[in-house]
């Protein structure tokens, strides 16, 4: 159990924004969390902090921040499939990478993503064709006004693109304690998103095993995203852009070079990365914060970057992208 008054937040936050907070709480188990479950509820702001990496701080933090360190993974075999329960704390690329090392299947395309367990199932996290929704069974919690324990299944969190309830109506009242994923024993690789194939392709693979995939799907990031010793980065901070099938069709008259993706509901996916390259902002600075040269959906941190300076270069973009395309652009980062 960790308990600290004017704790610097720095190197919570991979932007590497330096901001502080009043009161900074972090417990390693669930009973740790109840036995200080009166001092949380109380508390007033409240943030429930994972990894960090999909958060912009824009000042100090004058409330309590929380962060569940339970570590922890947990096997049952099910015959064709396995239940891994992971605590909240751990990094989840770890998990990724234990998965394919025991040949359990499913959450290979999803390597590399920053963040923590926790965080999984708050965010519905996704890449290449699949969101954590495919995985996860279920969702163990503390209900903060009561202290009670629950498990919620994955069937209640209401998935969506980058949505669950834990970020709408259920936003600050649970914290997460373990995930359970349902992974199978069954692999059918996931290859028909982004480059993946091309990639595969320049190394002699045709039907490549899940460390294969796993190892391409990490240099296909590598290669597009930041080092985060060099640059503070959330990764992609805006969320794809979905339009409906008029909107779709007057962009593509105009733009029929548009690249986009098809939804099960009718509605087009546009790639907001080409939209901002459109907007001509890759690469781009303004005071210290920047457009990342590879990838236009990543803000950088260029040095000594504030969480206003970001925040201003985040709402000019979208200005722009609003000008150009008529499309609201939406960050996919928590913004506090």
């Amino acid at each position: 159990m960790t308990d600290i008054t004017g704790y610097n937040l720095k190197h919570r936050n991979t932007f590497g924004i330096d901001a502080t907070c009043d009161r900074f709480i972090e417990f390693d188990t669930t009973d740790e969390l109840i036995a200080m479950m009166p001092e949380i509820r109380s508390a007033k702001p409240l943030l429930i902090l994972g990894g960090g990496s999909n958060l912009l701080l824009t000042a100090d933090y004058h409330g309590t921040v929380v962060h569940c360190a339970i570590k922890g993974r947990e096997v049952k075999d099910y015959g064709d499939s396995v239940l891994l329960r992971c605590g909240a704390g751990e990094t989840f690329d770890d998990i990724v990478a234990y998965a394919v090392e025991n040949n359990w299947y499913g959450a290979e395309n999803l390597s590399l993503i920053p963040g923590e367990v926790g965080a999984s199932a708050v965010q519905n996290i996704g890449a290449y064709g699949v969101e954590a929704k495919d995985i996860i069974e279920n969702i163990e919690v503390v209900e903060i006004e009561t202290g009670k324990v629950m498990k919620i299944e994955n069937a209640d969190c209401r998935y969506a693109y980058r949505q669950s309830r834990f970020k709408n109506e259920w936003l600050g009242q649970f914290i997460i304690t373990h995930v359970t994923y349902r992974l199978s024993k069954h692999y059918t690789p996931r290859l028909d998103y982004g480059n993946i194939r091309a990639v595969l392709s320049q190394r002699g693979i045709e039907m490549p095993t899940a460390l294969q995939l796993r190892e391409a799907i990490i240099d296909i990031r590598r290669e597009k995203l930041p080092d985060l010793a060099i640059e503070g980065n959330a990764g992609s901070f805006f969320m794809n852009a979905i339009v409906d099938s008029d909107t779709f069709s007057q962009l593509q008259t105009a733009y029929p070079d548009m690249p986009f993706f098809s939804l099960d509901n009718g509605t087009k996916k546009i790639p907001t990365a080409w939209l901002i390259d459109q907007c001509g902002w890759k690469g781009r600075t303004m005071g210290n914060a920047g457009v990342h040269n590879r990838q236009p959906l990543v803000l950088v941190n260029r040095g000594g970057a504030t969480g206003n300076e970001v925040l201003n270069l985040c709402k000019t973009i979208q200005n722009d992208v609003k000008k150009k395309f008529g499309i609201d652009i939406k960050p996919e980062v928590n913004i506090v």
